[in-house]
């Protein structure tokens, strides 16, 4: 059985994080870090967590149509195929650790750096192709090695390449972490340890569908990202400290 802080943990990030439209999957490592879980599971329970987060939330993007497909498939397309192959590279726990923990670091910065709130509504701004994909598909490795949907870099770049609103990034976001956590999940199944929790893990998954729930909500109504994102930026900072000072 899951111990009940974490199930607390995981309820409240899946709130703060999907409010964002992010699905937590890096605070769900870091926690899970702190705990004597197998090395390759908590990968697979930050993942399944994600999903179930981000899918509630795309759900309810797409009843109040809030998907912009053309500005999101170039996005994806790549990342998806690397975020597979990022997922298949063997790292020793060691050295996962001490990339997650700097991947960490580096998020909470995106985060914090203050820039403007969006682009109208009415603007017809286009990022090329070629950027979409680049930039879809670096985070897309990166997620699938680490572990992580990618939103919590995507973000915050598409915020200062003012790609969109800030809303409609949050939209991008979710559906970003919803196609490369699933990826991530294929990529590792040949490495996935045979013992896995799995009363634990559905203990987390009905924390987060909870949590994303609402956190979703207060998406579509009028909760201010940018207070948000700094909240966020905090919370994966202290986190990325937490594990590097474990690890090193």
């Amino acid at each position: 059985m899951a111990h009940w802080e974490i199930v607390l943990f995981f309820f409240v990030i899946a709130s703060v994080y999907s409010s964002v439209g992010f699905g937590g999957g890096s605070s769900y490592l870091a926690i899970l870090a702190l705990y004597d879980l197998p090395f390759k599971e908590i990968r697979l329970v930050a993942l399944v967590c994600n999903i179930i987060v981000v899918t509630s939330g795309v759900v309810i993007f797409i009843i109040h149509k809030q998907l912009d497909w053309k500005k999101i498939i170039p996005l994806v397309l790549v990342s998806v195929p690397l975020a597979f192959l990022g997922a298949r590279i063997k790292l020793s726990e060691h050295t996962f650790f001490i990339v997650l923990g700097c991947t960490l670091l580096v998020a909470a910065i995106l985060l914090w750096l203050k820039t403007n709130p969006g682009i109208k509504d009415d603007s017809d701004k286009q990022t090329s192709f070629f950027m979409s994909g680049f930039l879809g598909g670096s985070i897309g490795f990166l997620s699938g090695m680490v572990g992580i949907g990618g939103g919590i870099f995507l973000s915050p770049l598409l915020n200062l390449l003012k790609w969109d609103t800030a809303k409609k990034i949050a939209v991008a976001s979710s559906v970003f972490i919803l196609v490369n956590s699933v990826s991530g999940i294929f990529g590792q199944i040949s490495q996935l340890p045979a013992n896995i929790h799995r009363i634990q893990l559905l203990v987390l998954i009905i924390a987060v569908f909870a949590g994303g729930q609402i956190g979703s909500r207060l998406l579509v109504t009028s909760l201010d990202p940018f207070i948000i994102r700094r909240i966020t930026a905090v919370l994966v900072f202290f986190a990325g400290v937490e594990v590097l000072a474990k690890h090193l």
